[in-house]
């Protein structure tokens, strides 16, 4: 249905907010002539204005030529009607989120542009189909998403909806490559790709608050320790409690009111009372404090055992083996290692320190007959960071001497550990196992392949890894694992695992 979409291709961005303004910026650079619109008066201008200003800080750090900026700049050109913009062979649209408004504009732009003018849009949320339905062309139009801020992020999700024409889906993948930026393709289904494997990130922490199974700096803490940048709730806090929950109930709207993206009561508390984050001074921390910085644990060290066993296979059991090593060798002596006993873990004289596999420690402890259970969240960054954050539940029924000696036991072996109720999946396997099941499930239903998940969560929220990485590195059978474990304590649809990680199960 059209070419490439070359720098011979005139542009028109419609919208002048920071969105706007951002694709405006990257096209201009990559050598397109911008038409730039905005419906309320002199924003397009003042949006231009404010890109003059950008331009001049990036050649003041050096980080743009002199004639690139000039040039660029002359390439932007506001307008106050849409005729002005006739010629345009691609628009990008960044108006509100609304259906209405979104279709009433595209309509007019049918009557106004060439038939094979490509029409794109920067929603989040709405659906493209929607937005194309009642088109005379609606085989043009696609979703050209991008990130905030867009001249920094690198991912754009290119959506097509089910009315969209590969061809031009592939054209503006290619354009926005062009434009110095990472494309995706996707479905046009709920949240697309980021929104929708990013649920579970702020889900499982909300529920895990609800539960009171700790407060917010140590859930936050557990996640960078697995090499998030920002945990879930100092996100929240920067994204704002009222949107967040917004895009949350769209996504559950939008599935039908299915039970896995089910809304946070809890969060729907902060948003009535006004404690909306960074934005309100107040969220889950007060601003411009944030983050509070945890006490320092008090934690004796091992008293002295007769048997230390290191259990399990896999990098998270020669990793406790070579830490287990190290804290014996003072001692003059080192651990056993058992590799088919069907757990991991450590064992110090008959009790028992055991690696998450989604159940809660007193669940461990009945099946096991073993009252000395204490189970540990599943560490990511391997070899660990002396210190690094990593949660620990006790099975009530343990012993006094236990609970302190299992404290000490994780600390000797080089983690912080932080006390947790006895929840299943703890933090860190609960919140990746759910979002490993929905990334699967989003491929299951082809709104995207594991790459183009993988590179959107990294570009787009800058995860760590990808969720497809993560299942390789952990292994299928231990993630289903998990999460037939959560289903077994939280009965419900909430934990139902993927139909494609099931089907993958050797």
């Amino acid at each position: 249905m059209t070419k490439k979409l070359g720098t011979d291709a005139p542009v028109l961005v419609v919208g002048a907010g920071i969105m706007g303004a951002g694709i405006a910026q990257v096209a201009a650079l990559a050598g397109h002539l911008v038409w730039l619109h905005d419906a309320r008066e002199g924003a397009a201008a003042a949006a231009r204005d404010k890109l003059a200003a950008t331009f001049d800080g990036l050649v003041a750090k050096g980080r743009l030529e002199a004639a690139t900026a000039q040039a660029a700049l002359a390439r932007i050109v506001p307008v106050a009607a849409l005729a002005e913009a006739a010629d345009a062979r691609v628009v990008v649209e960044a108006i509100v989120e609304d259906l209405a408004a979104k279709r009433a504009l595209f309509a007019a732009l049918e009557d106004l542009l060439a038939p094979d003018a490509v029409l794109a849009s920067n929603t989040s949320s709405i659906s493209i189909t929607a937005i194309a339905g009642g088109l005379k062309h609606p085989a043009r139009v696609v979703g050209m998403h991008f990130f905030n801020p867009v001249p920094l992020m690198k991912l754009v999700e290119v959506v097509s909806g089910l009315q969209s024409d590969r061809e031009v889906a592939d054209a503006v993948f290619e354009l926005a490559r062009a434009w110095g930026k990472v494309p995706v393709h996707a479905k046009s289904t709920p949240g697309f790709i980021v929104n929708r494997i990013a649920r579970p990130y702020y889900a499982e922490t909300l529920a895990l608050l609800q539960e009171q199974a700790a407060p917010p700096a140590v859930l936050d803490a557990c996640l960078k320790a697995a090499g998030f940048r920002m945990g879930p709730c100092e996100l929240m806090d920067l994204i704002g409690h009222d949107t967040n929950f917004a895009v949350t109930n769209s996504v559950y709207e939008a599935n039908f009111y299915d039970k896995r993206y089910q809304p946070s009561g809890l969060q729907r508390e902060m948003v009535a009372g006004g404690l909306l984050g960074r934005k309100s001074g107040r969220g889950f921390y007060a601003y411009p404090d944030g983050v509070p910085a945890l006490p320092v644990p008090v934690v004796d060290a091992p008293t002295t055992a007769g048997a230390v066993t290191v259990h399990g296979t896999g990098a998270i059991a020669d990793a406790l083996e070579a830490a287990a090593t190290a804290a014996l060798a003072p001692q003059g002596w080192g651990p056993a290692r058992v590799t088919d006993s069907g757990w991991c873990g450590l064992e110090v004289d008959g009790a028992r320190l055991v690696l998450t596999d989604g159940r809660p420690a007193w669940r461990v402890a009945a099946e096991s007959g073993i009252a000395d259970i204490a189970v540990f969240d599943r560490p990511v960054v391997l070899p660990a960071a002396p210190g690094s954050a990593l949660a620990l539940a006790l099975n009530a029924g343990a012993s006094p001497a236990w609970k302190a000696q299992a404290a000490a036991w994780l600390h000797a072996l080089g983690f912080t550990p932080l006390p947790l109720a006895d929840a299943p999946g703890l933090v860190v396997a609960r919140t990746l196992a759910m979002l490993v099941n929905e990334a699967s499930d989003a491929v299951l239903q082809g709104v995207c392949s594991e790459d183009g998940a993988d590179s959107a969560m990294k570009l787009g929220v800058n995860w760590p890894a990808g969720p497809f990485e993560w299942l390789r590195a952990w292994g299928r059978e231990g993630v289903v694992g998990v999460l037939r474990a959560l289903d077994e304590e939280v009965r419900g649809e909430r934990y139902r695992v993927s139909p494609r990680l099931l089907r993958s199960q050797d």
